[in-house]
């Protein structure tokens, strides 16, 4: 009995370690949007069997990264803008309801506020060198401002629309002048919530998502026209 137990949590062990790196290859690019590919070279490619793959690729599919076909074997979903265009807005109204909230209240969230005015307040050249990290920081950031208002609700929801726009929001740090921007953005986003100013804060929050919006949008775009998924 003993043997089986340990025997399956490896198997589980291995599916799980496939569906993260499958799934940090699919956020990096290495696997294209509108790629195909079998089971059978994804084995290969990872050096595992076909049941850890099938497992994966069946979360990725859930999740909507992946998809398959009749006869067709598996491709990663194309981007698909519009679908970003409306999680970015519902991510934008989530947002501007927790400001308002800390705005009218921000000792409610006192030591959160303060812990990430702290971690912001570091020279940029000094903090994130890594895009991969500062992209995770800033979700961090976004996610930690919603959460500061204490409504869980609000709070869960965010984080899912969040996780689901990782992949292209990770390209909005492969520009220097965005690092740098997005240091100094949230400064101003925090200052003017401990100054009470709603209004301030709510304008200098809509225009960082939106800087991030378009620049993410465009850098997309460029790699499409370049070829740089294919």
């Amino acid at each position: 009995m003993k043997k089986t137990t340990a025997t399956t949590h490896r198997a589980e062990n291995l599916s799980e370690l496939v569906y993260q790196q499958l799934k940090a290859d699919i956020f990096d690019f290495k696997l294209a949007p509108g790629e195909r590919f079998t089971e059978s070279e994804m084995c290969e490619h990872y050096q595992v069997s076909r049941t850890p793959i099938r497992q994966a690729l069946y979360r990725l599919q859930q999740e909507g990264y992946v998809e398959v076909g009749f006869r067709r074997g598996w491709q990663i979903k194309p981007l698909n803008f519009r679908y970003y265009e409306e999680l970015y807005d519902v991510r934008t109204i989530l947002e501007k309801v927790a400001v308002e909230t800390l705005c009218a209240n921000p000792s409610q969230a006192s030591i959160e506020l303060e812990v990430l005015k702290e971690q912001w307040c570091i020279a940029p050249e000094h903090y994130l060198k890594d895009i991969k990290t500062l992209s995770k920081q800033d979700e961090a950031f976004h996610c930690a401002l919603v959460r500061a208002a204490a409504n869980q609700e609000m709070a869960r929801i965010h984080k899912e629309l969040s996780e689901k726009m990782r992949i292209i929001r990770r390209l909005d740090f492969s520009k220097q002048h965005r690092i740098e921007a997005t240091y100094l953005e949230h400064q101003t986003i925090l200052n003017y919530i401990f100054e009470h100013n709603t209004e301030a804060a709510l304008n200098a929050l809509v225009s960082h998502i939106q800087q991030s919006r378009d620049e993410v949008k465009k850098i997309t775009l460029h790699m499409l026209d370049s070829s740089q998924f294919i």
